[in-house]
């Protein structure tokens, strides 16, 4: 007897609005805000609780060109909390490699597997690993990283010595190919008020060329969807992420 299966919902993203927890995973401190902070307000105003996991401690971005690395690194890590706050984020998961030392996609791949099994999302958000002319290797590897460790968590023996955790979703910020567009409108304000908070990273100049480009992007992913911005994330399933030639129609 042949089973009925539901080929419209097979190829379909996973709906991140309905999301009770999210683990949102930045390379560096001010990531998550950019790449997704409309979604990540937008998410917490729904009662979503949202978790962070900051992979680099930032220490070699700062316009304070005296500050030392370790200050530097103090300063980002209380940007990141002083802007997850803002937004709505409440809990805050730290692993402190050099900035732009990562390589080792395994290894980190475990270390956010053992977040992803103690925080038990339903999705995680990450930035998208297969972004074109992407040239910071730091966000290719925590990309990639974030993506095995969303199969391997919920597995029994990787890593060992953890109760496993399946999340239901992937969402990938800083896409080219997004599925999913989020209704920031009004949440739009409060994401820039959340990057401002980088005062180490951001001055006038590059926040009002964030202004002009994200009011620019939003307005198109927003087209014909009845809201005025958008934001865009590639989301996919567990099923998505493995052995599915079809993932990139999805």
């Amino acid at each position: 007897m042949t089973q009925n299966l539901d080929v419209t919902a097979l190829l379909s993203p996973p709906n991140l609005l309905g999301c009770k927890r999210v683990l949102c995973i930045q390379p560096h401190p001010d990531d998550n805000e950019i790449g997704a902070g409309g979604t990540i307000a937008a998410l917490t105003r729904t009662g979503c609780e949202v978790h962070y996991l900051t992979i680099t401690n930032g220490d070699k971005g700062n316009l304070d060109y005296t500050a030392t690395k370790a200050q530097t690194a103090q300063t980002r890590r209380q940007e990141a909390e002083k802007s997850g706050r803002i937004l709505g984020a409440t809990h805050f998961h730290f692993l402190d490699h050099g900035d732009a030392e990562l390589s080792d996609v395994l290894s980190l791949s475990k270390e956010i597997a053992e977040v992803i099994r103690v925080t038990q999302p339903d999705a995680i958000l990450c930035p998208d690993p297969w972004l074109l002319y992407e040239a910071h290797y730091d966000h290719h590897v925590t990309g990639m990283a974030a993506s095995n460790a969303f199969q391997m968590s919920g597995s029994r023996h990787l890593p060992d010595g953890q109760e496993p955790w399946r999340a239901a979703a992937i969402g990938y910020y800083f896409t080219a190919n997004p599925n999913t567009v989020i209704d920031i409108t009004d949440t739009f304000e409060i994401k820039f008020q959340a990057i401002a908070a980088h005062e180490s990273q951001i001055d006038e100049q590059t926040m009002a060329m964030f202004r002009l480009y994200f009011t620019m992007k939003g307005q198109e992913l927003a087209a014909g969807k009845g809201f005025a911005l958008g934001e865009g994330l590639k989301v996919l399933s567990q099923l998505h992420t493995h052995c599915f030639v079809d993932a990139y129609k999805i």
